[in-house]
């Protein structure tokens, strides 16, 4: 029988005990906390606040365990180990933060780095480690912290208002933005409102895509209308088409145009030609 290559989490973590130790696989709630994107904005304080959260009837650690946390990258079941710690007092609180804790330095070298593949089918996010542990396996030790704003793909780009204005400043973004002329999506998360538009002018998307950041509009006259700080909150930005830039832009324009007949956003949406 082959042998497998699989190295799982604690050949790495050497823990012992696996009765004493709770894991925390942290990710979106109620819409309204993210923690890849408190991690991606290095808001590491509220993100522990949440890994060492009680609920409004059950604890969720005992005094002296140790705590592994992980948060959820994408849909793929890919987790960033994020935190080791011990509890050293049970503050006695519930729907607020319930521990005191020290972090185990020793592991502070795999923080942000490690990335394992679990696929989690229980309902319940902390988890006895004796359960899961064996399950979770090592995907990935980065060279460096886990910098999410790597350019993913044009097809897989997905990004708010905020996380734009961040990645545009990054070498990746800009290498991949200014190089190709494309069709890009404007959704209105609050009302799901569209926008379709293109970019076939200098540096192309992210040329285009700057001119959002530094206005919200862009000068569309569809968006002008809206609050710049509504932009801020609602808006995300995607690829549709992506186009070398020696295609010509009438083609474009017409593809453009196919878009916005398809995604009915002349009448439903934000276009206005």
């Amino acid at each position: 029988m082959k042998k497998s290559n699989k190295i799982l989490l604690n050949e790495i973590l050497k823990l012992e005990n696996l009765d004493n130790v709770k894991v925390r696989f942290n990710l979106m709630f109620d819409g309204n906390w993210d923690p890849i994107d408190l991690y991606k904005n290095a808001d590491f304080d509220t993100m522990l606040n949440g890994h060492y959260w009680n609920y409004s009837k059950k604890k969720s650690y005992k005094d002296g365990q140790i705590t592994i946390g992980l948060v959820r990258l994408n849909e793929n079941d890919s987790w960033l180990l994020f935190h080791l710690g011990r509890i050293t007092k049970d503050l006695n609180k519930f729907n607020a933060v319930g521990y005191e804790y020290e972090t185990l330095t020793q592991y502070e070298k795999y923080f942000g780095r490690l990335i394992v593949k679990f696929k989690n089918k229980s309902q319940t996010m902390i988890r006895l480690a004796n359960s899961v542990i064996n399950d979770c396996e090592v995907h990935q030790i980065l060279p460096d912290t886990f910098d999410n704003d790597i350019f993913p793909g044009y097809e897989n780009v997905n990004v708010s208002w905020i996380e734009l204005s961040r990645v545009v400043t990054k070498e990746s973004w800009r290498t991949a933005l200014k190089n190709q002329k494309g069709i890009y999506l404007i959704t209105d998360k609050s009302n799901g409102k569209m926008y379709v538009g293109s970019a076939t002018g200098e540096d192309m998307i992210l040329g285009r895509w700057k001119s959002y950041i530094k206005n919200g509009n862009g000068g569309n006259v569809g968006l002008k209308k809206l609050d710049f700080e509504y932009i801020k909150s609602n808006f995300t930005y995607s690829i549709l088409d992506i186009y070398k830039s020696t295609v010509n832009d009438e083609s474009i324009i017409a593809r453009e145009n196919w878009w916005k007949e398809t995604l009915h956003t002349r009448q439903f949406g934000y276009n206005k030609n």
